[in-house]
């Protein structure tokens, strides 16, 4: 091979590694970063990561929620009307948090089954209801579970 037909295959080949390591750190930056949706019933099956940030919604199960005296501690009950899971939150609530209400939680689930919250977020009027959580109240209520809707899509 001539000097210059060599110098552009070796400027090839590198530009298509630095490409594929350039696009696999971004697509394992995108993988860790992602903040998947559980219901209360597959957290009870066990599909939902351990100590990993995750969203989990439902309604909050009325007479559930007890508030520790003298701090921003609250802890109540999330249910999909199959299962529920105690959730622990440290911080002000929502203004639209109450009982009964349809509410997404972001956070962490510990070894012990009890989802720590960082932030509660509650639905914004009567009508509305995060699409999350009506599917998987919907699916809890025919039986089944999220995991075999999505396998049926």
């Amino acid at each position: 091979m001539r000097p210059k037909r060599r110098q552009r295959l070796i400027f090839v080949v590198v530009l298509i590694l630095g490409v594929g390591a350039a696009t696999a750190l971004a697509l394992r930056a995108m993988g860790q970063n992602m903040l998947y949706f559980y219901s209360p019933s597959q957290i009870h099956a066990g599909d939902a990561p351990l100590d990993h940030p995750v969203r989990v919604g439902g309604l909050v199960v009325p007479g559930s929620v007890k508030r520790d005296p003298g701090s921003l501690t609250v802890q109540f009950k999330l249910t999909d009307n199959a299962q529920t899971v105690p959730v622990r939150y440290t911080g002000i609530l929502p203004d639209l948090f109450r009982e009964g209400q349809g509410i997404v939680a972001l956070g962490r689930l510990d070894g012990r089954g009890v989802f720590t919250a960082e932030e509660v977020l509650a639905k914004h009027d009567e009508k509305y209801m995060p699409p999350e959580v009506a599917d998987a109240l919907k699916i809890a209520k025919q039986g089944g579970s999220m995991r075999s809707a999505k396998e049926a899509n």
